[in-house]
This record gives structure tokens, C-alpha cells and sequence, in this order.
């Protein structure tokens, strides 16, 4: 039995489906990491509220955060200083933050990941190795020079490293999200609260209980 085909309904068709597909929309990314249902209709947003156009000002667009250096006297040597909607409100759901880093003779920013944002970095002074380690577990390294810039894509781990032992460096990241949250992988590993039972660390790591502890310890869990 042939079929019988209306080809004259046929842009009818296309057109209702193209309707359709423009009416359907994507989820947006969300702002925190996670987003609890309120059942009891309590108001909350992905999110700031925005305040009223009339009382906007200049003001809003402009912020000094980034000015001044951060203290790195840390155990990794480092500081990030990022804008944000308290000292710069204008930024609100632009998608963006801005970030300073810090990093002191022979310093790092450990390995970290941003689920929620990709990030672009240029070295503004000393002599940087970046890299991140995607999905099949390749490293992509890099050494940076002031005005030289590297991406790191969305989510994968990635890290910053001050080559040189005697002077500090600093670096200019640009990162495609309001709010692309950071988790330091150590930090999320061995200092989580509650801590992570030591048996799984044990096996994940190859480790004994002894050098869990010994880690925890060193990282402040």
C-alpha cells in the first residue's frame, strides 16, 4: 500500500513545528549549586532581585575591588579577588565576573574546577605554567608571559603556577558566569564536611589510614 503524501500541507506543517521549537527554550544555568523546591511558596530567585531603573547610577558600574593586591600568606601562596553584586551591582545577571589572582613567590592556585563557567586568563606580571586536565585525563600545559592569555573550558580541573621563587605573580581571569562556584579538588576530597569515610579515600587514593590523616591534618579537615 502506497502512502499518500499532501505536499501541499507540507510548509503548513513545517511551520507549525518551527513554532513550536521557537516557543521551546532551555533550562538556564543555574546560579548556585543547587536550587531546593520550596513548596511552601516562599520567594526566592536564581540569583539578585534587581532593584528599581529610576534609582540606577553610574555608580553601579564601577568598582575599585580589583585595585589592591590580596594576601597570599597562605599555605598555597595565593589570593583571588573577583567582582561580584556586593561591590559590583551592575554586574547582576550579566553573566560575567571578573577575577585578580594573586600568587606569590612559588606559589599556586591548586588544581580547582568552575562547574558552572569557563575561564580565560592573561598573565599581567611574572612567569605563569597554567594548564587543565580534560576527560580522557590529557594535560594541556602552558608557560605564560606578561600579555599572554589561556583558557580553561568549562568544569575541567585546572591550575596556576608562580615559576619564579623570588618574585610574585598576577593574573587577570575573566569568567563567563555570575556565580561559576570553585572547588579546590583537595579541599573537596579531604577537608569536605562531614569528611568523606576514610576507606573510600583509602582505595580511591591508594593510601593507608595513617596518610588520610596525615593529609586531612595538612589541608585544615
Amino acid at each position: 500500500m502506497r502512502t499518500h503524501v499532501d505536499f501541499h500541507s507540507l510548509p503548513v506543517l513545517l511551520f507549525t513545528l518551527s513554532l513550536l521549537l521557537g516557543q521551546s527554550r532551555p533550562d538556564p544555568d543555574p546560579l548556585q549549586d543547587y536550587c531546593v523546591a520550596d513548596n511552601k511558596n516562599q520567594f526566592f530567585v536564581n540569583g539578585v532581585p534587581c532593584i528599581n531603573p529610576e534609582q540606577v547610577s553610574p555608580s553601579h558600574f564601577v568598582t575599585s575591588a580589583l585595585s589592591k593586591p590580596g594576601n597570599t600568606s597562605n599555605i598555597s601562596g595565593f589570593s583571588v579577588t573577583a567582582t561580584n553584586t556586593v561591590n559590583l551591582p551592575g554586574l547582576n545577571t550579566l553573566g560575567l565576573v571578573l577575577a585578580r589572582v594573586d600568587i606569590a613567590a612559588d606559589g599556586i592556585v591548586p588544581p580547582h574546577s568552575h562547574p558552572r563557567a569557563s575561564e580565560l586568563t592573561t598573565c599581567l606580571s611574572g612567569l605563569l605554567l597554567v594548564g587543565f586536565v580534560d576527560t580522557n585525563n590529557r594535560v594541556f600545559t602552558q608557560n605564560l608571559k606578561p600579555g599572554e592569555s589561556f583558557v580553561f573550558p568549562k568544569g575541567l580541573v585546572h591550575f596556576l603556577f608562580n615559576r619564579d621563587t623570588k618574585k610574585p605573580a598576577l593574573a587577570l581571569s575573566g569568567l563567563n558566569s555570575q556565580n561559576p562556584g570553585t572547588q579546590i579538588a583537595s579541599l573537596a576530597t579531604f577537608a569536605s564536611k562531614p569528611a568523606i569515610p576514610v576507606e573510600i579515600l583509602k582505595r580511591a587514593f591508594q593510601i593507608t589510614s595513617g596518610e588520610v590523616e596525615t593529609i586531612r591534618e595538612k589541608l585544615g579537615g
